[in-house]
């Protein structure tokens, strides 16, 4: 599949109208995918969103000797094998996405030994894996750190513990959710994330024996126990915020009507709050939020935080929202540093923003943008470069798309197509920078 996306932006018009269904969740599926491991029969996942993400965490348990069946459209098995399954995750697979790390909690719970490469994933700011060590030297195990990555082992199992995490980390939050599962006694984890992915998580390996409690709230108790039972309790994956809170931004910029289907509004509560304060007029249903275009749109300042604040993965496309809104405001990304470096590819197309530091931007509205040849640098930048090319002037070229973009939407020109964005994905054409040899 080519790497470019070529857009034909509409000047500032509204002219999007239609319906766009959301994907299942990328973050949800990752860790029910994850989960697998910590069952003794055959576990059936359903609404699973056909991203070249959820497809590497397939290849990675398929390499650990898992079987994966894709068995329809978004449905697929999964069984571990009773003997013979690696416990080292493929470095070559594991580097190239940092979710992979999750698969750690239920590999070690279950086998008493798991060994993986520094994590890859999406370059934007330092997220080290101490939380995960102390986490499982907590629980009773052994780790060795080398140049190479880490090997973690539990010889006797892993024991409840009781932890607080210094920083409410999702990740971290359902590796030790699910590794609690099958650990010997009780774990409580306290400053727990508490995004409806986790929830969602739990729910679901509660219905198949687990015994977890407080999932959404800043505590989480868990009672180890034995291996979980797929047997009659099917997956399906919540709708993807993520992907549903991006439609309402480009929603917000450029549609007359964009009604945006499959999704739950709830999980979308302080985004939609933000939208409407600055003059977007949203209508929101029990599954359906229809969001129509502004011709006045006025400032707003954000500020990321963990849920249910705003969502650090919509902070790029609202950057871009704002670029469009009459006068100053303040974007602040509290959770990665580096996160902001993509506004000088906004500001080269036309937008006023200033870095105020490494987590701070003042956005001066409203801009005019035109067409430029980008490169995508990391998933959610590249949603926002995509929604930036429609607003603009003129043509756009993204680059780098099936290693960014493509990690999180499933196909995304033909839905955006649908709703009338004049969106191609093109042979792959020269760098906007040659490269050096």
């Amino acid at each position: 599949m080519s790497n470019t996306l070529v857009i034909k932006g509409f000047g500032g018009e509204r002219k999007l109208s239609g319906t766009v269904k959301v994907t299942g969740a990328k973050n949800a599926a990752l860790k029910a995918i994850a989960a697998t491991v910590l069952f003794r029969d055959t576990v059936t996942l359903t609404n699973i969103p056909e991203i070249s993400d959820v497809l590497r965490m397939f290849d990675l348990l398929k390499d650990m000797s898992a079987s994966v069946v894709n068995t329809k459209k978004g449905t697929y098995t999964v069984t571990i094998p009773t003997r013979g399954f690696a416990t080292e995750l493929t470095p070559g697979i594991a580097k190239r996405m940092r979710a992979s790390v999750v698969l750690t909690g239920p590999v070690l719970a279950r086998y008493g030994k798991v060994s993986f490469p520094h994590p890859g994933g999406c370059v934007i700011g330092a997220r080290p894996l101490d939380l995960f060590v102390d986490g499982f030297e907590k629980m009773g195990a052994k780790v060795v750190m080398s140049d190479t990555g880490y090997v973690v082992e539990a010889k006797g199992g892993l024991k409840g513990a009781e932890f607080f995490l210094k920083n409410q980390s999702v990740t971290v939050t359902e590796t030790f959710m699910m590794a609690a599962v099958l650990a010997k006694g009780t774990t409580t984890i306290k400053n727990a994330a508490m995004e409806p992915e986790i929830v969602d998580l739990a729910q679901f390996l509660n219905k198949c024996g687990a015994k977890i409690s407080g999932a959404g709230s800043p505590t989480i108790t868990i009672k180890g126990g034995k291996l979980l039972t797929g047997k009659g309790h099917p997956y399906k994956t919540m709708p993807d915020r993520i992907e549903a809170g991006s439609f309402l931004v480009l929603g917000a910029l450029a549609a007359r009507e964009l009604h945006i289907t499959n999704c739950n509004p709830v999980h979308l509560e302080s985004p939609i709050e933000t939208l409407r304060s600055a003059g977007v007029p949203i209508e929101v249903k029990k599954s359906e939020i229809i969001v129509r275009a502004s011709s006045h749109l006025k400032a707003v300042d954000i500020k990321t935080h963990e849920y249910p604040g705003f969502p650090t993965d919509l902070q790029a496309p609202m950057t871009v929202f704002l670029t469009q809104a009459e006068g100053e405001s303040k974007v602040f990304e509290t959770i990665f540093e580096g996160r902001l470096n993509y506004t000088e590819s906004l500001a080269a197309m036309g937008a006023s923003i200033t870095m105020m530091d490494p987590h701070r931007v003042l956005v001066r509205g409203k801009s005019e943008l035109r067409g430029r040849k980008l490169t995508s640098p990391d998933l959610r930048a590249g949603l926002a470069f995509v929604i930036a090319a429609v607003v603009a002037k003129g043509e756009s070229v993204i680059h780098n798309v099936d290693t960014t973009i493509d990690r999180g939407y499933e196909d995304i020109e033909n839905r955006l197509r649908a709703i009338g964005v004049d969106i191609e994905r093109a042979e792959t054409v020269p760098e906007v920078t040659p490269s050096i040899a």
